[in-house]
């Protein structure tokens, strides 16, 4: 589904404020993607993020449905989520990472942390981050109704009231409600959906500062052949439960000083069916619990001198019917490492000194210390250099050189199951990963125009991989958990134009990755090695007439050959076509039709599992 709704000034919509259905526009470290709503279901903060040049989003049926999250070639695990100052932990495999039972209104643009900044912002995610903050309320809402081919529907309700606390004119309350559903056959045999999201959202503004506090439900059943096993006889499901309840404040204080503190509560409740024909002949269910405490922020001592701070406290726990089989993990009873401690504390101490009037250089050196209750405890530098320089008004250059080291330990579905039997086996003595980061870069900003460009090199030590060795038929029917060191080496461009009817942003990346598995009865990989050796994308927005929008999304891709696992084709063009008429004989209604996947292609996202196939949608959204 496409949605995107043009409408005259909102009632409480303060000067050259967007209401909330208005989406933005293509930038560089904004919105870096011309569509942000699907077509195959409702929308969600992980929309249209496989578009997104610095992410590869690798789903299984799709993104909303299951996506792992993978940044510069890493894999879904050593990827995080982050909403406000706090990082939504999976403790289970990080295939539940990107589960947020969270309306997209509610949270800004998603940012991309990677280098220094995901070593000062990341928890337990080594090479980069997907971050949101919280949004400001903004009076009105939207009703949307559609549906599309395989009997897709799909309806969504969002509402949002603000007003004054008393008669103060710079305290202001808000509340806002949310709720969504879509069902569909699915564009394959047996991928079949059914998603449900309620969420609600309590805002307090005041004049430096906002309070947030939100509840979530999210309930998902859908199916794919070889969802997890690369086996397509397999006809698997998912049926997924997500609860979240999350408290967040953001207090300004003095010139450029502010801090976040974030407090949440996640429950996580997954039922996995191996053949849906005979469910008994292998299901598994997980519970997993997650709470966590953080508090980031900035202190500005004087005109240059600033301490950047991070700092989360994470507790969690699981109960699960497919993991535990009597054995020892580091001296622990298998059957009772079923909970975590985890603790990041990280200070980055910052100076500046001016050249002139438009010229400065930044000096961050730093350090994270990471430790948890199950593992030794690691200190990881960071250090970055950047050269800043104003050009006027919207107008700026920066240039920077940056090292970085971080860490990861990892989930129980790696280290806490069976090494000797199963689907999935894991390995009871996979280490603390640690991944160091060498990056150089360059970013220029205009008013109508954007470069930003990156070279990196990475080196992953003891990085988590689920692998396959090939039986004497040359199949594989099951996965380990094992460790790999890689290098790997990058590049990326990103550039932004804007015109009056027109705008667009195009993405080059090249990856090359140089992998040392220690074992050689390792045939293969089904993440590590899953990436792009060379990425282009390519967002479009115009605007004809007050009357029609069109946008698009497109990505080419030559993929990493893997030819023991993977079928069909290693390159892949992949597009989302999206057009909204709004009629002017009705105010604030727009009428919008989608096309997903028209160049029908048969690339995996996972290697050996099918990708969907096109969809086509049709509905329209009224705003108020």
């Amino acid at each position: 589904m496409f949605g995107f709704t043009w409408a005259q000034d909102a009632p409480g919509k303060a000067d050259g404020e967007r209401p909330p259905w208005i989406l933005p526009t293509l930038t560089v470290q904004g919105q870096e993607t011309a569509n942000v709503r699907p077509v195959t279901t409702y929308e969600s903060p992980i929309s249209n993020l496989d578009f997104d040049p610095r992410v590869d989003m690798q789903s299984r049926n799709m993104a909303e449905a299951q996506g792992d999250v993978s940044i510069r070639g890493g894999t879904f695990e050593n990827s995080g989520v982050q909403v406000g100052s706090a990082t939504l932990l999976d403790p289970q495999t990080g295939h539940y990472a990107t589960e947020l039972p969270i309306a997209p209104e509610m949270l800004g643009e998603p940012r991309v942390y990677t280098g220094a900044e995901n070593a000062l912002r990341g928890f337990n995610s080594s090479v980069g981050t997907v971050g949101y903050s919280w949004s400001k309320m903004t009076q009105g809402g939207s009703a949307t109704v559609g549906g599309g081919d395989h009997d897709l529907n799909f309806q969504r309700l969002h509402n949002a009231l603000v007003g004054q606390v008393g008669d103060s004119a710079d305290w202001s309350w808000g509340v806002e409600i949310e709720s969504s559903r879509s069902e569909s056959d699915g564009t394959i045999a047996f991928g079949d959906h059914d998603f449900d999201r309620t969420t609600g959202r309590i805002q307090l503004v005041g004049p430096n500062s906002q309070t947030d506090f939100f509840a979530g439900y999210q309930e998902k059943f859908f199916g794919l052949p070889g969802m997890y096993t690369a086996n397509v006889s397999n006809h698997e499901t998912e049926d997924l439960q997500t609860r979240l309840l999350y408290l967040n404040h953001l207090q300004k204080y003095k010139e450029n000083s502010n801090w976040e503190l974030s407090l949440f509560h996640r429950r996580h409740t997954d039922h996995f069916v191996l053949r849906r024909e005979s469910p008994t002949d292998y299901l598994a269910d997980h519970e997993t619990e997650v709470n966590a405490l953080a508090f980031t922020g900035r202190h500005v001592i004087n005109d240059r001198l600033s301490i950047n701070h991070s700092t989360q406290f994470t507790a969690d726990e699981i109960v699960t019917s497919a993991l535990w089989g009597g054995t020892k993990i580091r001296g622990y009873d298998q059957g009772n490492f079923t909970s975590r401690d985890y603790i990041k504390v990280t200070l980055l101490p910052e100076y500046r000194r001016e050249i002139d009037d438009r010229k400065s250089i930044v000096f961050k050196a730093g350090a994270s210390m990471d430790d948890t209750n199950r593992d030794s405890s690691k200190v990881s530098p960071i250090a970055e250099i950047s050269w800043l320089k104003s050009d006027g008004p919207g107008s700026e250059q920066r240039t920077y050189l940056s090292y970085a080291q971080t860490t990861q330990v990892l989930g129980y579905g790696a280290i806490g199951g069976s090494e000797g039997g199963g689907l999935f086996r894991s390995n009871h003595d996979l280490p603390r990963s640690t991944s160091q980061n060498f990056e150089i870069g360059h970013k220029i900003k205009r008013e109508k125009w954007s470069l930003d460009g990156a070279i990196f090199y990475r080196r992953d030590k003891d990085l988590a991989d689920w692998t396959f060795e090939n039986d004497a038929n040359g199949t594989h029917d099951h996965r380990d958990a094992n460790p790999v060191d890689i290098d790997t080496f990058g590049i990326e461009f990103i550039a932004s134009r804007q015109w009056s009817q027109f705008e667009t942003i195009a993405s080059y990346a090249r990856l090359n990755k140089n992998e040392d598995y220690k074992d050689s009865a390792v045939d293969g990989s089904f993440y590590a090695l899953n990436f792009p050796e060379h990425r282009v994308t390519l967002g479009l927005i115009w605007n004809p007439s007050d009357l029609f929008e069109i946008r698009m999304d497109n990505e080419w891709r030559q993929q990493r050959e893997q030819r023991k696992i993977r079928t069909g084709p290693d390159q892949s063009t992949y597009s989302h076509l999206a057009a909204s008429y709004y009629p002017s004989q009705i105010d604030d209604l727009e009428i919008f039709i989608a096309f997903d996947k028209p160049w029908d292609e048969d690339f995996q996202d996972i290697p050996g599992t099918p990708g969907r196939s096109d969809q086509f949608s049709l509905g329209a959204t009224y705003s108020w």
